[in-house]
């Protein structure tokens, strides 16, 4: 089946200055660059991209610089989430007229164990907000992050009240059963996994790809096994990408993650500038620098 957004997505790094102001040419860059080394699309502006650390006028800044930089729109899945209404209703309505390809959106992350129907409310008033039929909305549910997980009951009442429009989940819990069961329940939804090792058995299940921070480093094995899963002459090309692809997310986890990333990626795009975070995240340790770098070297990249 071919859904609405499927495939490789990047939940794209942001790089940031000394001064914790986004650097615009740099991003864009990285963006340009993943979509040559096999992306069909960018999730900028998730956990990844630490987009809960930029106030709007950044968030909208980085959009703004990657479509004038020749980023095409159309490959664009900007997170346009906030706790409140008003701002995540500014943040898509910025995303849908700058023709973003759709947004992805956490439920309201600041209350916990809200109902079902205040979660609705959310999500429909940013919907009828925006008022615009070429809205896509990619739920996230990530709920080790939020303490809000999105129900598959929520799921359907959202997708009948407004067809066509929540069109997409990236699930990032980890949990495969979870993901099977709503490729089987909703037929018209993507599925897309938060975990690069979980790709392949979604697919293999109905699902439709993936968004995930290790695509920042190895979306060229990532898009080996999209474009050949299904190819069995290509099984041992497929067997061989998944391994390399799962050693790369082992080692992107082998100190806290986000600093992780940004310190291969200061390695695999030449620039130190990746180094710099937002707080209230750190920077890692130079030993801990040289341990990551020295392992990006034995394993080829």
């Amino acid at each position: 089946m071919t859904f609405a957004i499927q495939g490789v997505h990047c939940a794209a790094a942001t790089p940031v200055t000394a001064e914790g102001r986004p650097n615009l040419a740099l991003f864009t860059a990285h963006c340009k660059a993943l979509l040559d080394e096999g992306c069909h699309g960018i999730a900028m502006l998730g956990t990844t991209g630490e987009a809960n650390s930029f106030g709007l006028h950044d968030r909208k800044a980085l959009l703004e610089a990657a479509v004038e930089g020749g980023v095409p729109a159309n490959t664009l899945l900007p997170g346009t989430s906030a706790p409140s209404v008003a701002d995540t209703l500014e943040l898509t309505k910025h995303a849908v007229e700058a023709g973003a390809k759709g947004v992805v959106l956490l439920p309201p992350y600041y209350y916990k164990g809200v109902s079902e129907e205040g979660l609705y409310r959310f999500y429909s008033r940013v919907v009828e907000g925006v008022a615009d039929a070429r809205l896509r909305v990619v739920f996230y549910h990530i709920p080790q992050v939020t303490q809000i997980p999105i129900p598959h009951d929520l799921i359907e009442r959202l997708m009948t009240a407004y067809p066509g429009t929540f069109c997409a989940i990236k699930d990032s819990s980890g949990d495969l059963s979870n993901m099977k069961a709503m490729v089987e329940r909703f037929p018209d939804l993507a599925v897309l996994s938060g975990a690069d090792p979980l790709m392949l058995p979604l697919l293999r299940m109905g699902g439709a790809g993936c968004i995930t921070a290790t695509s920042n480093l190895r979306s060229d094995a990532l898009r080996v096994v999209w474009d050949g899963w299904q190819d069995a002459a290509k099984a041992g090309e497929v067997e061989a990408a998944q391994d390399r692809i799962n050693d790369w997310r082992t080692l992107t986890n082998k100190f806290v993650q986000l600093p992780t990333v940004k310190t291969m990626l200061a390695r695999s795009r030449g620039d130190l500038g990746w180094l710099n975070l937002m707080p209230p995240l750190v920077e890692l340790t130079q030993a801990e620098q040289q341990a990551v770098w020295s392992e990006m070297e034995r394993l080829g990249g």
